[in-house]
């Protein structure tokens, strides 16, 4: 299995960017896809989760209402839209394979994308 994340990049703060993690899994519709970020000198925490069909989403508080995660089964794809970027949103970005149930705890995820790093300026 590998997860192969794109799209990361340096925006100004109210900006907005597009990652994308595709997945060598044969049954990629079979599982939860999620993202997590990691900021300099912090622990890396969640950030979103889509189920199986991509018709149902969870949010980390802090991206609510501002990333858009989806995903597309044909593609083996997931996508995280970021929209209003501010510069706590700084990371670098992992995209990583859920189980069958949706959760923001890393030990539901078992395999994991070498990340892509977020800078946004102020």
């Amino acid at each position: 299995v590998q997860l192969q994340a794109s799209g990361g990049g340096l925006v100004q703060a109210g900006g907005s960017l597009r990652l994308s993690c595709v997945a060598s899994i044969r049954t990629f519709s079979a599982y939860v896809m999620g993202w997590f970020r990691q900021a300099p000198g912090k622990e890396r925490e969640f950030v979103a989760a889509v189920n199986r069909s991509g018709g149902s989403t969870y949010y980390a508080d802090s991206v609510k209402g501002r990333f858009t995660i989806s995903r597309d089964n044909a593609k083996n794809t997931v996508y995280l839209q970021m929209n209003s970027l501010k510069p706590e949103d700084t990371a670098v970005y992992y995209c990583a394979r859920g189980g069958f149930g949706m959760s923001g705890r890393e030990t539901e995820y078992d395999y994991w994308g070498q990340g892509t790093l977020v800078t946004v300026s102020s």
